[in-house]
């Protein structure tokens, strides 16, 4: 299994962006009907941005803000799980409810993430700011083995 320093070669993860957000779903999973595993690695983060950007788009049609901010918010998420759970896999997965989108991460890590207080000048330690200032919500579930961070976004149907 990779670890997070192996890094995807930089045509395979421009691949990834040029893949039509169309067929992305039927290649990558959809996080919609059952969690989607993401390797542990740097460019996982590309990739729940784009199975994200794919379900709010071309299954939910959600208005191009909720869509922004949402890819934005899965993009931190993933992204500390990377970096602070040196777990093999993580996984994603997305819910939609009358009014609401929920995403959700899960990791074997029972490490809570930690809201840090950001400086104007910081360039990182933003992630879980980030969540917290764009979400309606957001929280953590501890399981038998791991967690799941997820947040809650309102999205009109």
């Amino acid at each position: 299994m990779a670890s997070v320093t192996e890094r995807v070669p930089e045509d395979l993860a421009r691949l990834w962006d040029a893949e039509p957000l169309s067929t992305v779903l039927d290649r990558a999973g959809d996080p919609t009907v059952r969690e989607v595993p993401l390797v542990n690695l740097p460019e996982s983060a590309r990739r729940a941005r784009r199975l994200a950007q794919a379900v709010l788009q071309q299954r939910w049609a959600v208005s191009a803000q909720i869509t922004e901010h949402t890819v934005l918010l899965v993009s931190e998420l993933v992204g500390n799980a990377v970096r602070h759970t040196g777990a093999h896999t993580i996984g994603i997965r997305m819910l939609r409810r009358s009014g609401w989108i929920r995403v959700e991460v899960r990791d074997p890590s029972r490490g809570l993430p930690c809201l840090l207080p950001v400086g104007e000048l910081d360039v990182s330690g933003r992630g879980l700011f980030l969540v917290d200032t764009l979400a309606e919500r957001w929280g953590v579930d501890l399981l038998p083995r791991g967690k799941t961070t997820w947040f809650e976004m309102r999205a009109a149907d």
